[in-house]
């Protein structure tokens, strides 16, 4: 992981200077062949700018590439975790950090117990004690 980061990071910097002397190229040969002769201080907030541009967006794309895989509702199915209010024999839950309504399949539920997914229709789970077969 460290060195794909790395590689990528290397293969930015290397992008952005090419993309840096394009820019600088194009700025002292080709517009003044074109007859403009825009002032040398205006190339270099350009120059700074798509910098800033360039380094900005690779912080998002390694944000954007990091971020963890959305996790599926089928693949809710064994997960383990536990009632929020009551199942009687309709509640909410809490699995893998996010709150799910759930129907118990084997009878009422307090607050607190532990719970395992056992299946899903639609957006509501069913889920059973944990420990029980």
């Amino acid at each position: 992981m460290k060195s794909m980061f790395r590689t990528r990071l290397i293969l930015a910097i290397i992008g952005t200077l090419l993309q840096e002397v394009a820019i600088v190229v194009i700025w002292l040969w080709g517009l003044p062949e074109a007859g403009i002769y825009p002032p040398v201080w205006l190339l270099a907030i350009v120059m700074v700018l798509w910098g800033v541009y360039a380094t900005t967006a690779f912080m998002i794309v390694t944000k954007a590439l990091r971020r963890e895989e959305v996790i599926g509702l089928p693949a809710m199915i064994g997960g383990k975790g536990k009632v929020l209010s009551p199942l009687a024999p309709e509640g909410q839950v809490m699995v893998q950090g996010e709150i799910w309504t759930a129907r118990s399949v084997e009878g009422n539920m307090k607050a607190g117990e532990k719970i395992l997914v056992v299946g899903q229709e639609a957006l509501k789970l069913y889920v059973r004690r944990l420990g029980q077969d």
